[in-house]
């Protein structure tokens, strides 16, 4: 298939907003988001999609998006990361799931970074591509219910978890539970889109294909070789006292318990990234980053990328750290399946975009809510190591919950 793609840098005025505007104002009928700090990426429509599923189903992507990049035709005016060709990104967590993974390319992009606007179209002619752009659909309350994990029964999997650990069996490994809802035929993601952005404007806001919500966590960027990434594991809740909460946060990283789960994390993350790059320099110590509702413990790691190598490469190396399945990771894997016995979908996998020249930036799809037809799924999760408290687990996934939950009450 051969994709015609052109970009151009717009006006504020041609897309009816004002001096000064936010990109999440567009959000309306589009179905494909990646926002960060006011910054970022929407689609509408689709001009084509790449599915896999099973073990190879990132290579797998990463091959046909290659292929399909050396066919088309790109006129691109901008020359900006995100600028020309590129697909949202969405992949399932694991290897056994029966969710497909998947790149998708819409027939009209609109990206705004360092306060230049632009578009993009897709085998489409700039009019009809702008009249995809309609306004914004609200929904009555979503009210969510426990799911296949119910509380007691995720307590019960920590539990199992801590023997395991207790026998060396595995050192750490992140266990999560689930909320479903029932929703219309007309429900629409992108009033909590909007709520999400705004609240939650230094996280990685994100929709693909009903994959929707607000991750902090960023898995990999890849600019011009440039690789960045940040870890968190570890977390604690907001104080409402000022002098309370900052006192959370530096307990946060004087906690051995959770000072050890995040060096698991990182440690996860640089030996990983060592199969394919170099000068690699990871913060020597975590610091509290703080959202409006979590306190997370956090390292930044960078590294150049060595030649010919993808942002979906490295994402197929890195995922699933140790900060959403464990270690060692394939024990943990295995543990997960084991106690859990769910399907996660996407949850936790990797969410993002990639563009014609392999660039792109890949957060891990926490925070959210998977849309299936009528059907909610919001799943949160938790680093279980030697030392956790199961009723403090369940509590932290709540905290967790909070983001999604609020954002479609």
């Amino acid at each position: 298939m051969t994709l015609k793609v052109h970009s151009r840098l717009v006006a504020a005025e041609e897309l009816s907003l004002s001096q000064g505007f936010e990109l999440s104002q567009l959000i309306g009928s589009n179905s494909l988001a990646f926002l960060h700090q006011n910054q970022g990426l929407l689609g509408w429509g689709e001009a084509h999609r790449i599915t896999a599923i099973g073990p190879d189903r990132i290579s797998e992507l990463d091959t046909k998006w290659r292929a399909l990049v050396s066919e088309a035709e790109i006129k691109d005016q901008v020359n900006l990361p995100g600028s020309g060709l590129i697909a949202f990104g969405s992949i399932a967590f694991a290897d056994e799931s029966s969710t497909e993974s998947l790149l998708v390319i819409p027939q009209l992009i609109i990206g705004l970074r360092d306060s230049r606007l632009w578009l993009t179209t897709i085998n489409i002619e700039e009019n009809a591509a702008l009249a995809l752009i309609t306004g914004l659909t609200e929904n009555p309350a979503t009210r969510f219910e426990p799911g296949q994990i119910e509380p007691e029964l995720f307590t019960n999997n920590a539990l199992r978890a801590l023997e395991l650990i207790s026998s060396n069996v595995v050192e750490k490994v992140v266990l999560a539970r689930d909320l479903k809802a029932q929703v219309s035929s007309e429900f629409s993601i992108n009033p909590a889109l909007i709520r999400l952005s705004k609240r939650f404007n230094s996280c990685f806001t994100y929709s693909v294909a009903g994959l929707f919500g607000s991750s902090p966590e960023l898995l990999v960027q890849v600019s011009h070789s440039q690789v960045s990434a940040r870890v968190l594991a570890g977390t604690a809740g907001r104080g409402t006292d000022p002098g309370v909460d900052q006192a959370i946060g530096i307990a946060l990283i004087d906690s051995a318990k959770n000072r050890a789960e995040h060096k698991f994390a990182v440690d996860s993350l640089v030996s990983a990234l060592d199969e394919l790059c170099v000068e690699i320099d990871a913060d020597n110590e975590p610091f509290s980053l703080s959202l409006p509702n979590l306190w997370h413990l956090a390292s930044d790691v960078h590294a150049v990328l060595r030649a010919d190598s993808s942002s979906l490469q490295l994402v197929n190396t890195l995922h699933p750290s140790a900060a959403v399945a464990g270690t060692p990771k394939d024990k943990a894997l295995e543990v997960i399946q084991e106690i859990e016995a769910v399907d996660r979908g996407r949850y936790a996998g990797p969410v993002g975009w990639i563009g014609s020249d392999g660039d792109g930036v890949w957060a891990i799809a926490l925070r959210g809510a998977q849309l299936n037809g009528t059907s909610l799924t919001a799943f949160a999760g938790c680093g279980i190591v030697a030392g956790s408290d199961p009723e403090a687990e369940l509590q932290e996934t709540n905290l967790k919950f909070k983001p999604i939950v609020e954002a479609l009450a």
